[in-house]
């Protein structure tokens, strides 16, 4: 008598092997190093103390940190500002003096008032 054969798997059809391997190069090298994905989170960007802060509409300059104080002047929004100080009120508002105008342009053309952030009361 002649040896039984032994029983194998069944090979996977050619186009199964080539649809892994296919499959394997497209997502595999997102998790490698020089790969596609960065899975870090980006930095954020803190504004520095010299960089201007842009108002997002028009605002008004106020002489002091009241809602009931008269208007100096009225910023536009794509105007400058540089901050130069807070200030909370008892109602829990939040107000800031800034300077309105370019650091270039000479300090006679430039203006100084209270600006309110927010009022929870």
């Amino acid at each position: 008598m002649s040896p039984l054969p032994s029983p194998q798997a069944p090979a996977p059809p050619a186009g199964w092997r080539w649809a892994a391997l296919l499959g394997f190069a497209l997502v595999g090298p997102i998790s490698l190093p020089a790969g596609g994905a960065d899975r870090r989170q980006p930095e954020l960007r803190r504004r520095l103390g010299g960089e201007p802060l842009l108002a997002e509409s028009r605002a008004v300059l106020k002489t002091s940190p009241s809602c009931r104080a008269p208007a100096l002047a009225s910023v536009m929004g794509d105007e400058p500002l540089r901050i130069l100080r807070g200030w909370q009120g008892r109602r829990g508002e939040r107000w800031i003096l800034v300077e309105a105008g370019s650091v270039a342009a000479p300090a006679e053309r430039r203006r100084r008032g209270w600006m309110l952030l927010e009022s929870t009361g």
